[in-house]
């Protein structure tokens, strides 16, 4: 290199251009070569010091580390070997780790495909009673649920089928409860073990909520209702009741209603029952 010439280069990054066939990023990268020359001093005292800037430009592209793959949402996801549908919202049963256990049943809040095609879901999972920290209580159905704040990603390959998650009240009005039917009326804490409503009526001698499951009789007089063991009877024996007035209305009126009668088998009508016990397992 010449006495007095300073060369260096410098490297901009100016833009960003993703190919619409290629996830790699590229970037355009600018190289300017400054050539300064400096003329060096002669002992001429017209002579001065000069400077002289040679610029050149020029880009090329090379390329960046690639990205994490984009994702869109979808609006549907077809089970895998059947023609059923899942859209968000919808209620899944979700095949568990485990084999021999019953199915996970969650809530689908979303679902989406990477550009490779695999189909994941968020999943808003329902806990089974047993699953809760306090455990299955006496109230607890069959088919109940709690709605969790517990979310989780997992693909959508681990949907075994569709299921229904009722309201609790449209549950009990079931002319049929199939094994796709199960019901919710509450949601759950999962890191405290809370609940929301923290309470619920009550009913009978136990006071305990409500349990579908079980069959229930009604007070005539004060239309509470009760457990069929909490009266020291059977389910058959409730089952022939032709009238019922709990014990505390007995107290205060001792009277029945004319035509009616407590012993089973007269044709003048049955005591009100409250059970999903008439609702048969469908085939």
């Amino acid at each position: 290199m010449p006495s007095g010439v300073n060369t260096w280069t410098e490297i901009v990054t100016i833009g960003i251009e993703e190919s619409p066939t290629n996830t790699t990023q590229y970037s355009y990268i600018f190289e300017s070569t400054i050539n300064v020359t400096r003329q060096i001093p002669h002992h001429d005292h017209k002579s001065r010091n000069r400077s002289h800037f040679d610029l050149k430009d020029r880009t090329f592209l090379l390329p960046m580390a690639k990205t994490r793959p984009g994702k869109r949402d979808l609006e549907s996801y077809t089970i895998r070997g059947t023609n059923k549908v899942v859209r968000v919202g919808d209620s899944v049963l979700m095949r568990s780790a485990e084999n021999e256990k019953n199915p996970y049943v969650a809530r689908v809040e979303s679902i989406e495909a990477d550009v490779k095609g695999n189909v994941k879901v968020r999943a808003r999972w329902y806990y089974r009673p047993e699953e809760s920290i306090g455990g299955r209580r006496q109230f607890h159905g069959i088919k109940e649920l709690f709605l969790s704040d517990h979310y989780d990603v997992q693909s959508a390959h681990t949907i075994e089928d569709k299921c229904i998650v009722h309201t609790f009240k449209n549950y009990t009005k079931l002319d049929g409860v199939g094994p796709e039917d199960y019901f919710c009326r509450f949601e759950y804490k999962a890191a405290t073990g809370g609940f929301t409503p923290d309470r619920v009526a009550v009913y009978c001698k136990c006071e305990m909520p409500y349990n579908p499951d079980d069959l229930m009789v009604q007070c005539e007089a004060c239309k509470d209702w009760y457990h069929p063991a909490c009266l020291n009877m059977t389910v058959e024996q409730t089952k022939q009741l032709d009238s019922f007035t709990c014990d505390e209305c007995s107290s205060l009126d001792r009277k029945r209603p004319p035509g009616r009668t407590s012993a089973s088998g007269l044709p003048n009508g049955k005591v009100n029952l409250k059970q999903a016990e008439h609702k048969r397992q469908k085939k």
